[in-house]
């Protein structure tokens, strides 16, 4: 079934992808979930410019991952910022976890191959770049060497332990320079804010991987605490 033909406001699932059991909870939980739930930006009902992003978990020495990358820091847009591989969809590729699948590949030398994908989050708007992203949740069945690929885009290449990500020591608010307050993550000597914490943090809810931490705890986007 292409995910193409899934309803794009709410989460899907495919059944017949076989996954570890410590992934059940988030495949239960992200069937049907609403862009409401990761998210105030709904996709336009017309306009934007499809792409998708890898959602890439695995096990690195026994303990669960998610794959992130660092944006090379001359690109004009989202310059350094951690995100998800990704990218916008290209006229061959036949649906959007295609999309995903090739851009992560074509930036961390990811082997496709080695990888089940089980589902996705809805779509989501970036409303800066004026992209509908649809997140596709992969199983790392099969893990391979990854590393920074194309230089031009990507600055390194990191597999982030679940647990540090739920950590209560690196989660904070990020306040923007605009005035817009947004989850924040502190780990591998990055800074995980804007579009990918959004998700991470909604991730770390439908996994059951969420830990209390302080909400009062708030860092202004260019380094200064507040």
């Amino acid at each position: 079934m292409s995910f193409d033909n899934r309803d794009p406001r709410v989460g899907w699932i495919d059944d017949e992808i076989t996954v570890p059991t410590w992934l059940d909870p988030l495949r239960t939980n992200v069937r049907g979930v609403p862009v409401s739930a990761l998210t105030r930006f709904t996709p336009p009902a017309q306009g934007g410019r499809h792409s998708a992003v890898l959602i890439l978990l695995g096990n690195n020495e026994f303990a669960p991952d998610l794959l992130l990358i660092e944006r090379a820091h001359t690109m004009r847009a989202h310059a350094g910022q951690p995100a998800f591989p990704g990218g916008a969809r290209d006229d061959s590729d036949r649906d959007t976890r295609q999309t995903a699948l090739r851009e992560a590949q074509e930036e961390t030398g990811l082997d496709p191959a080695g990888v089940s994908t089980f589902g996705s989050l809805p779509d989501l708007w970036v409303p800066v770049s004026g992209y509908i992203v649809t997140p596709i949740l992969g199983w790392w069945h099969q893990p391979c060497p990854v590393s920074v690929v194309d230089t031009d885009e990507v600055a390194s290449v990191h597999r982030v332990p679940i647990s540090e990500l739920a950590d209560p020591a690196n989660r904070l608010q990020v306040r923007h320079p605009s005035g817009y307050v947004g989850m924040g993550f502190r780990v591998r000597g990055l800074l995980v804010w804007g579009f990918t914490a959004g998700i991470v943090s909604g991730l770390l809810d439908l996994g059951g991987w969420a830990q209390p931490w302080d909400r009062e705890r708030l860092e202004d986007l260019d380094g200064g605490a507040a």
